[in-house]
């Protein structure tokens, strides 16, 4: 593993990238459970879900570490799996519905799609192309949208409204005599509890430099949860077969036709749009802090390989049975502990396979102890943002839109469009002006770019 991960060059361990692995699974983890509860109402099987999630979360992260030796695993994506379950859910009472087979279908021509993209080396021109206080700008862009998830997820901060006309007519409903939107949650949420615990733990760890000390705080509440009785470990292991039943899974479940039928070409799009920018920036993004973008060049590579691996997983999801494959944000999780080879996404691979035969101990790690430790991998990620030179306003205001627009829309992709139309933009004027002596550089990449976007959102549906 020394030589073949190249851990001594990297300036890691076989410990170190284990507990790294562990601790991007603990994370991750909570896919397993969420992501067949979005699917199943579309009409696929709860079960069948479960085992396509375990299944190509495991063998694209693996894919991943040994192709790439990249610290990023890889698993159904969040949103996409939510935009999935909404487009065939909402067509069920028009003249044309959209069977699962028929989603499932779109997801995996846009991973064809996906495969051509980063072959001819498109998706690659990206890195190249994009400013650099972008890129550093995605990263804690990111690291604010894992916070905001944790924060979700956890309780600690609550919504009070659904939509845009709820607030035009002031319908959402005030917590504890708040107006705002975005409240605090209650602390007689036992979640918000245990999540203030683990906050606690996993920082005082922190603090205290121990190694792992993501993990361990995962695991000290978990344990303090099961003492507790706030995880009913009975309940849970009985509640859940050790055996899979593989006869369940939704594998190669295709219709063909059905895409032609029903005129998918915007839904493809989207998956094609979406998961072109998250992915970006979340190996961007990653790729900053596992420090793999000090050298341009084979940082360049790297990623570039790295695209390859998530371009076949989002055809390769599609065929087990699931929504599109994506590499995780939560991955982070794990480059804060250390991780930097693929060792890490070998290990989190591994335990996602072995999920699949024991769900019910993995299904015992409270969502409130992976809450907290999204929260403190925003603050690690946070650190970012001091290479980002905001004296400088052509630089400074899309790196904080792109900042600002990722947590608060919940959406990647709607961070990094913002910022790169809003730089192209003031690049563009303060080099015409002579403001900027010609100093800005804008990539011909950037201007197709920044038409593809205001064209996306002039004419597609913003979901």
């Amino acid at each position: 593993m020394e030589r073949f991960f190249r851990l001594k060059e990297l300036g890691t361990n076989v410990r170190t990238e284990i507990m790294a692995g562990l601790t991007t699974f603990m994370t991750m983890a909570y896919i397993l459970a969420v992501n067949p509860i979005i699917l199943s109402p579309t009409g696929l099987d709860w079960t069948g879900v479960f085992l396509a999630t375990a299944l190509a979360a495991g063998i694209f992260s693996i894919a991943m570490g040994l192709f790439v030796n990249f610290p990023a695993a890889l698993a159904p994506g969040m949103g996409l799996n939510a935009y999935f379950a909404s487009v065939v859910i909402s067509s069920a009472a028009t003249d044309t519905p959209i069977s699962p087979a028929v989603g499932l279908t779109a997801v995996f021509i846009s991973g064809i799609i996906f495969i051509i993209l980063t072959v001819t080396q498109i998706r690659q021109m990206l890195i190249t192309a994009v400013p650099d206080s972008l890129k550093h700008s995605i990263t804690v862009g990111i690291g604010l949208f894992i916070t905001i998830i944790g924060l979700k997820t956890s309780g600690l901060m609550t919504i009070a409204v659904t939509s845009f006309n709820d607030i035009k007519a002031n319908t959402f409903t005030p917590v504890g005599g708040s107006e705002t939107v975005i409240q605090l949650g209650s602390f007689e949420n036992s979640e918000v509890v245990y999540t203030l615990i683990a906050l606690a733990l996993i920082a005082v760890l922190m603090v205290m430099r121990v190694p792992g000390a993501l993990l361990w705080g995962i695991l000290a509440t978990t344990l303090i949860a099961v003492i507790t009785g706030h995880v009913d470990a009975g309940k849970t292991f009985s509640d859940n077969t050790w055996v899979p039943d593989f006869g369940t899974m939704n594998f190669w479940h295709f219709d063909f036709e059905g895409v032609f039928e029903v005129g998918l070409v915007t839904v493809i799009l989207t998956f094609t749009f979406v998961e072109l920018f998250d992915t970006f920036g979340t190996l961007i993004g990653t790729a900053n802090r596992a420090g793999i973008m000090k050298d341009p060049e084979a940082g360049k590579k790297k990623v570039g390989k790295a695209m390859l691996v998530d371009a076949v997983g989002v055809g390769g999801g599609a065929i087990l049975g699931t929504s599109t494959v994506t590499t995780y944000v939560e991955s982070s999780a794990g480059i804060a502990q250390g991780g930097r080879s693929g060792l890490t996404a070998v290990t989190t691979g591994i335990c996602f396979l072995l999920a699949i035969f024991l769900s019910p101990i993995v299904m015992l790690v409270p969502g409130s102890a992976t809450s907290a430790a999204l929260i403190v991998v925003g603050v690690l990620m946070m650190q970012a943002v001091k290479e980002i030179d905001f004296s400088d306003m052509v630089y400074a205001i899309p790196a904080f839109f792109t900042i600002a627009m990722m947590p608060f829309t919940y959406s990647i992709a709607n961070g990094i469009s913002f910022g790169i139309v809003s730089y192209v933009l003031l690049a563009a004027v303060a080099n015409m002006t002579g403001k900027g002596k010609g100093q800005y550089k804008i990539h011909w990449m950037m201007w197709l770019l920044a038409i593809l976007v205001i064209a996306r959102y002039a004419f597609m549906d913003a979901a």
